[in-house]
This record gives C-alpha cells, sequence and structure tokens, in this order.
C-alpha cells in the first residue's frame, strides 16, 4: 500500500494513494482550504478598509469639492524647489526601456517584447515573476542615499511604493510579492523613510497602479 509521505494544507495525511476516491478526497480537502484562505484574506481586507474609513471619516475632508475649497498648500512644499521621485523595483534587473517593462514585454508589437525574447527567450519560458530572485538590492544603502539627496539640495524624496506590477518595496501583510518576503527580502520604503527623516527631508509614498496613479507626501 502507498502512503502521502507530504503535508497538504500543513495536514499531515497517512492515507492510501489509490484510486479515484483519493484524488476526489485530496481536491475537495484543497479546495476547501483554498476557499477558507480567501475568506481570510477579504475578512482582513475588509477590516482594514473599514480601519481606512474610520480614519478618513474623522479627517478634515469629505468627498466633495467644497471641503477642499480652503485647503492650502504647505509652507514647506511651496518652498520645495527640488525633490526626487524614485522609480527602483523588480523591472531595474531588465533595465530595459522604463519601468513598464513588466506590462510591454507582454505586448508582442512593443520593441520590450523583442527584446525579451531575444534576450531571455519566450515569456512563458521566462516571465516577469523570473526577475524577482535577481532583484536583490545587495548595494542598497539607505543612509547613503538619503544624505546624497540633502547634499544635493532636495528638500522631499518620494518612491514609488508599488508599481503597476504589483510586486511591493514594503513589507505589505496582503501579498506575498513584496521586497520584504521575496527577492531583496528587506523593507525598502520603511528603510528609506526612516533614513530621509533623519536627514530632516519630507517623505512621501506613490502609488502607480496601471489604470492612473496616486502620491500622498507626509
Amino acid at each position: 500500500m502507498n502512503w502521502l509521505g507530504r503535508n497538504v494544507a500543513g495536514i499531515k495525511m497517512p492515507w492510501p494513494c489509490r484510486g479515484p476516491r483519493f484524488a476526489a478526497l485530496l481536491a475537495l480537502l484543497l479546495a476547501c482550504c483554498a476557499f477558507a484562505r480567501a475568506q481570510s484574506y477579504q475578512q482582513r481586507v475588509d477590516s482594514s478598509m473599514c480601519e481606512v474609513d474610520a480614519v478618513v471619516a474623522r479627517g478634515p475632508f469629505k468627498s466633495a469639492w467644497a471641503s477642499i475649497e480652503h485647503y492650502e498648500v504647505p509652507q514647506w512644499y511651496r518652498d520645495a524647489k527640488f525633490g526626487i521621485f524614485i522609480h527602483w523595483g523588480v523591472y531595474s534587473v531588465p533595465a530595459f526601456g522604463n519601468e513598464w517593462y513588466p506590462r510591454e514585454m507582454y505586448q508582442k508589437d512593443s520593441q520590450d517584447f523583442k527584446h525579451h525574447v531575444a534576450t531571455y527567450g519566450p515569456q512563458a519560458r521566462f516571465g516577469y515573476k523570473d526577475f524577482v530572485p535577481q532583484f536583490k538590492a545587495e548595494h542598497f544603502d539607505a543612509n547613503h542615499w538619503a544624505e546624497l539627496f540633502r547634499k544635493a539640495g532636495a528638500k522631499c524624496v518620494v518612491p514609488v511604493a508599488e508599481h503597476h506590477d504589483g510586486f511591493t518595496m514594503y513589507d505589505c501583510s496582503f501579498t506575498e510579492w513584496s521586497a520584504a518576503k521575496m527577492g531583496p527580502r528587506r523593507d525598502i520604503v520603511r528603510e528609506l523613510a526612516e533614513a530621509v527623516r533623519k536627514q530632516g527631508l519630507h517623505f512621501g509614498a506613490s502609488i502607480a497602479p496601471s489604470i492612473g496613479g496616486s502620491t500622498t507626501a507626509a
């Protein structure tokens, strides 16, 4: 008799590995585990969104133009004539074209597509995800960057915390695809934020999804 010598969804299963009944039972178990994880994930998302809504509700602005009619831009922002905006992520590994490489490499008529096939092979064999292990950030020194920015005269620094590729440069609790859990295994945004503020500069974080984009500064 054969035995399943591995853990499935964290459960040790010494069950006979024979016949369609076992296969059906295993498929059902995996489906149940996937459903439970999806439910748990959605609950965490819903809980976090409730927290966001609560904070917004306590704030000075509402979803109406009238609430921002008297808003005044901070004096520091008026005085800041020079700032640093950073695009740096997994797309820096191929370093071809621009930060939209993750999208363009799948557009058959683009130069990025042709470059990718010629350099790395077909996308089905080597996709964007395969760049992640190569993104190591082994030479990244947040303090050195921040000191250089200050000496250059910058008053604010805004890195892209998450581009349209969905790979977060900070430790995000809603995805495994982050610099804190893959690639560098470092919270790049946190390190840079601490270093920049230590230099007396203002720090912001930008989100650049596939449609539109937003930037927040603090």
